[in-house]
């Protein structure tokens, strides 16, 4: 059984499109070229791959199975494209991370700065998603390595520990929850106005559900781009916010904050480094996932 490079990229992009002619555009060859190459890479199988349907076209379980190995043969030889260029250009070593909006505000950048001091010839591909599209991500072979918090299904995956964190109220130094004690609960903050980071966020699409649940709205009088940002309103007294410890702590050396721990359960997180279970990664994948598992990030916030 062989099988084309140009045939599974084709196959790809009319499963994505669900459409010959659409698939045969993003390929850059004539439907009827496509509509050969697609008989063929199925006479070769032994098996057909889609329904045809006069609005397009669908895969059929042949053809989802189809989908998912020939993404990861096509991921990878786009990883070998890279890897060799950067060999070619004085670089040893590539690896690809996605990482949720916390894990880049906190930890991430101090733990892959301390692995990139004893690799000098290694570069990091990094990118920040929302933890349910790096779980998605990880097993379409996107990316090495991903790093997520919350409730996301991990199953199918490699998971390690990364660190732990937790979310706190920033507000100003004379504000009434500084005067509260060392903790509050998420419903004594609902009478404030609140400034969180932009919609599409983990956060701003995570608190609000919070508020419903026990029968108040929680909606946020303005959102930001970054927890620097909020921490800059919260100083100026628009409001208060909802962010995670390490973040505060950084914030309130240089601002006149006062950080009040949340006393409900969920505001402790716990952030997971995931892959792709049973499958090799590069070694210095490997080596990356043991550093990040065993870097100490407590240690640095003091």
């Amino acid at each position: 059984m062989h099988f084309d490079l140009m045939d599974l990229r084709l196959f790809v992009y009319v499963a994505e499109e669900s459409n010959l002619r659409k698939g045969a555009e993003r390929a850059c060859i004539s439907l009827a070229a496509a509509s050969t190459r697609i008989k063929q890479l199925e006479d070769n199988i032994g098996v057909k791959l889609f329904y045809r349907k006069p609005q397009g076209v669908e895969l059929n379980p042949a053809g989802e199975a189809m989908l998912h190995h020939a993404r990861l043969v096509l991921q990878q030889v786009e990883h070998l494209k890279m890897d060799l260029r950067e060999y070619a250009s004085g670089i040893k070593g590539h690896v690809r991370i996605l990482a949720n909006t916390t894990s880049i505000s906190s930890a991430l950048p101090a733990a892959l700065a301390s692995f990139l001091a004893r690799h000098p010839d290694v570069s990091i591909d990094l990118h920040e998603r929302l933890s349910q599209e790096i779980v998605i991500a990880i097993h379409e072979a996107h990316a090495d390595i991903g790093l997520v918090a919350g409730n996301v299904e991990t199953e199918g995956l490699e998971v390690h520990d990364f660190v732990a964190d937790e979310l706190v109220v920033v507000v100003p130094q004379a504000h009434r929850l500084a005067a509260r004690g060392p903790k509050v609960s998420f419903v004594e903050t609902l009478d404030e106005h609140h400034i969180s980071l932009a919609e599409g966020s983990a956060l701003a699409s995570f608190l609000p559900p919070l508020a419903r649940a026990i029968g108040r709205q929680l909606e946020f009088r303005i959102q930001v781009s970054s927890f620097e940002s909020i921490c800059l309103l919260v100083e100026a007294g628009v409001g208060i916010g909802i962010i995670p410890r390490s973040s505060a702590l950084r914030h309130a050396r240089t601002m006149k904050l006062k950080i009040v721990q949340l006393s409900d359960e969920w505001a402790r997180r716990e952030t997971k480094i995931v892959n792709r279970a049973h499958v090799p990664l590069p070694k210095l994948a490997t080596e990356l996932i043991r550093h990040l598992a065993n870097f100490n990030f407590e240690e640095r916030l003091l």
